[in-house]
């Protein structure tokens, strides 16, 4: 029997999630981010989180929204400065929000080890920049590496488009993007979806993310995710 709890409602979904967690955030852009779980955690007022994410927020909604509420205090992304990430230039600006920059591929490859098991790997990325100042380097083959570690969520905030009923998930087109890494990665995956449908609803050989990686679902069926550059 799955562990996946179905849940009523999107304040459910997000209960319990501490200050100070590491909250692994999908979406690519807007295609994918879970609107909804992020205003509910709004609501439900956790603070000094650590938010792990492709981009720093778009306008004032989603991730931004987060941000603007003065829940956030690091954030770990790809691109934090769009034309529209208005919000976060101005915490960051301010020194009220701190920045780490991950390379696009690193960030997914480090999430991915961490749902791997994996204790460390090395990449060439970033390497001869800034980014690799201070960091441990080897040389193989000729060419040099950095030393990369995983990074785990103390919960993941996802979109899909349908569970069934044992917690096993797919996706919409480009809505999927860091969804199956970060569900692997966090020790409490939280997914909100278009529909739930029963056991046997979706073909097994199209599941991308196993419901043993997913622990609470809630239906969203108006969902605000995936709404911008998913179609």
């Amino acid at each position: 029997m799955s562990a996946t709890v179905f849940c009523g409602d999107v304040d459910e979904a997000v209960a319990g999630i501490a200050d100070g967690s590491t909250v692994l955030i999908g979406g690519f852009g807007l295609a994918g981010m879970p609107f909804d779980l992020i205003d509910a955690l709004i609501r439900q007022g956790a603070t000094d989180l650590t938010v792990v994410s492709n981009n720093a927020g778009n306008g004032d909604h989603g991730l931004a929204a987060l941000l603007a509420a003065g829940r956030v205090r690091k954030i770990l992304c790809s691109f934090p400065r769009q034309s529209d990430s208005w919000v976060f230039d101005r915490l960051y600006r301010a020194g009220e929000i701190e920045l780490e920059v991950v390379p696009q591929g690193n960030l997914a490859e480090r999430m991915r080890a961490a749902g791997a098991g994996i204790g460390a790997f090395y990449c060439p990325t970033a390497v001869g920049t800034p980014i690799a100042e201070g960091r441990e380097t080897r040389e193989i083959d000729g060419r040099t590496y950095l030393l990369e570690y995983p990074i785990k969520g103390d919960v993941a905030l996802i979109g899909a488009h349908r569970s069934d009923r044992a917690g096993n998930l797919v996706y919409r087109k480009t809505a999927r993007n860091f969804g199956p890494v970060m569900a692997a990665a966090a020790a409490t995956t939280v997914v909100q979806v278009d529909e739930v449908v029963p056991v046997g609803g979706i073909d097994p050989e199209t599941v991308v993310t196993p419901g043993i990686y997913v622990d609470r679902v809630v239906a969203t069926p108006t969902r605000r995710f995936a709404v911008e550059g998913a179609r």
